[in-house]
């Protein structure tokens, strides 16, 4: 049922029929909802941080970036082992640009893998694929929503030492409160 829903949505997202709802909204409660979504998700298991750094109004969808923040939330959690740290954050920097991260104390990606984490179906370690659950295709929706939104996703991570997944919208977008 997951994969089902997961294909229709990113079926949606790569439709020309569909353009992006483009609303704006406030940030900081969509960022109170990720977090607490995250400590729903972590049962305990992890500390979920959150570091607003700046309110703001983004023009977009709310729900196609939720979707995305959720995403990349999620696989933090699902590849941190119990005791780890994920910190959300959002800033805007010194030229506008809104970034929301997702940084995570987990198992960390090798660098030969990150240019097709976003890729459908993509797994970095196929053996751990049914026991972290998850479709394969996170990373894709997340991918396709901010190609939508003009906003683009940056990647840094070390095998063993964790990851820090960071979207980035453009300054047009977003609006310091």
């Amino acid at each position: 049922q997951r994969l089902v829903s997961d294909l229709l949505t990113l079926s949606a997202l790569e439709s020309e029929h569909n353009p992006v709802a483009d609303e704006p909204f406030a940030i900081v409660p969509l960022l109170l909802h990720v977090s607490s979504d995250a400590k729903g998700l972590a049962k305990g298991q992890h500390e979920i941080a959150l570091d607003i750094g700046d309110a703001a109004t983004v023009t977009g969808s709310r729900d196609e970036l939720a979707s995305a923040f959720g995403n990349l939330v999620s696989n933090a959690i699902r590849y941190t082992p119990a005791g780890g740290t994920i910190t959300l954050a959002w800033r805007i920097e010194a030229d506008g640009t809104g970034v929301f991260s997702v940084a995570d104390t987990g198992i960390g990606i090798g660098p030969e893998h990150l240019p097709r984490l976003t890729e459908r179906f993509y797994r970095v370690d196929r053996s751990r694929s049914r026991a972290t659950g998850g479709t394969g295709l996170g990373l894709a929706i997340v991918k396709h929503v901010l190609l939508r939104h003009q906003a683009e996703l940056d990647i840094a991570s070390e095998p063993g030492k964790g990851s820090r997944f960071s979207v980035r919208l453009p300054a047009r977008r977003v609006q310091r409160a």
